[in-house]
């Protein structure tokens, strides 16, 4: 059975070019606009990994993390940020909040296959 990925971002070619690198890897694929956005999409079904934007209007990505790392469900579901932050101070907070991984942007689709594939749950 295919494993299900959440893709969290406001930019739509983003959340598009990320999708077909995942499907294309045999991922199903939810996508959220924010994090808002995200936190409703997260209705006790399974999600297997979650690649985050930072940036985002409504809720941001960091906050969105720490959100849903108090859902029991969700708890040690898999984030990778993707993002154009590059600063040592919101990785910090990325990782503080519960990220794996930190993707900047642009990036290469081989480079977040082979993070999702590192941390992507069983």
């Amino acid at each position: 059975m295919a494993k299900t990925i959440l893709i969290v971002d406001d930019s739509v070619s983003i959340r598009q070019v990320v999708g077909i690198a995942l499907k294309g890897a045999g991922f199903d694929v939810i996508e959220a606009v924010d994090g808002k956005d995200a936190l409703s999409k997260l209705d006790g079904k399974k999600i297997h990994l979650v690649i985050s934007d930072v940036n985002m209007p409504n809720m941001d990505g960091i906050t969105f993390v720490s959100e849903m790392k108090k859902l029991p469900a969700y708890k040690f579901t898999p984030v990778i940020m993707l993002t154009t932050e590059g600063a040592e101070e919101k990785k910090a907070a990325g990782k503080a909040a519960g990220a794996r991984a930190w993707v900047v942007k642009p990036f290469k689709a081989d480079q977040m296959l082979a993070a999702v594939n590192k941390l992507i749950l069983p």
